[in-house]
């Protein structure tokens, strides 16, 4: 079975696009040929990887099955060819940084000075996002590192613990939870929320937390996506939110909120960088991993104190 490198770069971008019109146009190619392309695997998989939906096209079960090998493919293809360019050149490398929120606001900035102290030619791609979303990219090759919620045992993956989280319901200081004689968990449904989305693992935590108890879920008033953005949203009302510590502790130095004391919504957490087991790591990543070892509980100790 002869496979074209470019074939499955252009199967990709269509499965990403589901449309090849439009992949054509975020390569700069024509429609022909990504369509000739798609009909090649299709010939040497004797089966189909498409099929019409609505305007567009979905993959099919078999599709789905080689878009996840043709992204492990070519990671693996990728860092081979960093991995004899960092060797041939002899440069520090480069290093791709997955970052959660909280990593983003108080870790990157100071370990990636150090790394250019120390490593001055090193080049640095960083993307930010919910740690479930960048695990995978991790997974197939696309971040070497990723600073954030330590993932459950996974045999892909080898994690170094940093610090521990704790997730805390938290509002504004004058709300009048704290008028009440006894905070409990069902007395915060009186109040609507600001939270992350559903599917960001502590708003998901906090819902099992109710329902646990025969509660209804909070009322949410405000679904956000960005997690900094949560403390200036329930800074001056009487919305309710779950926040990280460190997060709410960096708050207060310009806002007036405050953690509601409820011992049933605290959310405990261990924060950590995370690698492939079997992946390349360039020296730069790798001397950046030894710093986050080694520098990191500091950075995120000094910032949520």
């Amino acid at each position: 079975m002869d496979i074209n490198f470019r074939d499955l770069k252009y199967f990709e971008a269509v499965a990403d696009a589901g449309h090849v019109g439009l992949a054509a146009d975020k390569l700069g190619r024509t429609q022909p040929a990504l369509s000739k392309a798609i009909q090649r695997l299709e010939e040497a998989f004797a089966c189909e990887l498409f099929e019409r939906k609505g305007r567009g096209i979905q993959l099919t079960a078999v599709g789905e099955v080689l878009l996840a090998r043709a992204r492990l493919l070519r990671g693996t293809t990728e860092e081979v060819l960093r991995e004899v360019n960092d060797f041939s050149r002899g440069q520090a490398g480069h290093v791709r940084i997955g970052s959660g929120p909280i990593a983003a606001d108080y870790v990157l900035p100071e370990i990636c000075n150090l790394l250019l102290a120390e490593a001055p030619e090193t080049t640095i791609d960083i993307t930010t996002g919910p740690s479930l979303m960048l695990r995978e990219r991790l997974k197939e090759g696309s971040l070497d590192l990723l600073i954030g919620l330590m993932p459950d045992d996974d045999e892909e993956l080898v994690s170094h613990a940093i610090v521990d989280d704790v997730v805390v319901v938290a509002t504004s200081r004058r709300h009048p939870v704290f008028s009440l004689p006894q905070i409990t968990v069902e007395s915060l449904l009186r109040w609507k929320w600001v939270l992350p989305l559903e599917s960001i693992p502590s708003r998901q935590w906090l819902d099992a937390a109710f329902r646990a108890r025969g509660l209804s879920t909070p009322q949410v008033q405000i679904n956000a996506n960005s997690i900094p953005l949560l403390p200036r949203l329930i800074a001056h009302n009487e919305l309710l939110s779950f926040l990280s510590r460190h997060t709410l502790a960096e708050a207060r130095g310009h806002q007036a909120l405050r953690e509601v004391p409820l011992k049933e919504l605290q959310l405990h957490r261990k924060l950590g960088v995370t690698y492939r087991r079997s992946g390349y790591l360039s020296p730069a990543a790798r001397r950046l991993l030894n710093l986050l070892r080694e520098r990191g509980r500091s950075l995120f100790v000094g910032a949520g104190d």
